[in-house]
């Protein structure tokens, strides 16, 4: 696996720490998911779960997408999969889903979340809430980084199941 992340400064401001993580947990989903072939992208873990290292790469676009667009910006864009029809489509539409396409968005996404997360204090407030409560653009990075670290870490037994590549 090819790894060209930036590892985090152990010293920096608030801000600077953040994005650094951020940034750092987003690269490594590509690296776990680098010199794969489509198939095996899509390859499921274990039944009965429909994880795979394509449906991670669809959620996270789809969790870029509604923190910082819809919540932090409060832009009125669609979501990207048939939630109403099947609340897990990003993971369980892969099978017909191009990957050339899902990495696309995946990456536009993350443009557009540090576009917007660049022009906004960390301690700004979502104009749209979240399950009924107001969230902070602080919170929003947080919650970004764990959820980035969580799904990471089931690309990290993914990867190795697939073809036994391990790494941080």
């Amino acid at each position: 696996m090819t790894d060209d992340r930036v590892s985090p400064a152990f010293i920096a401001d608030e801000r600077a720490m953040l994005d650094s993580w951020l940034d750092w947990h987003r690269e490594t989903l590509a690296v776990k998911c680098a010199g794969l072939p489509e198939e095996r992208l899509r390859e499921r873990s274990v039944p009965p779960s429909s994880l795979s290292l394509l449906g991670l790469v669809r959620h996270m676009a789809h969790v870029e997408r509604v923190w910082f667009r819809r919540v932090l910006d409060g832009e009125d864009v669609p979501l990207l999969y048939s939630k109403a029809e099947d609340p897990d489509s990003d993971f369980n539409d892969v099978d017909t889903a191009s990957v050339e396409e899902a990495f696309a968005i995946w990456r536009a996404e993350i443009e557009v979340a540090r576009e917007i997360s660049a022009r906004v204090p960390l301690d700004a407030v979502g104009r749209q809430q979240r399950h009924g409560q107001d969230v902070s653009h602080r919170w929003i990075l947080v919650h970004m980084i764990e959820e980035y670290a969580r799904h990471n870490g089931h690309a990290d037994l993914l990867r190795e199941r697939l073809d036994g590549a391990v790494g941080e």
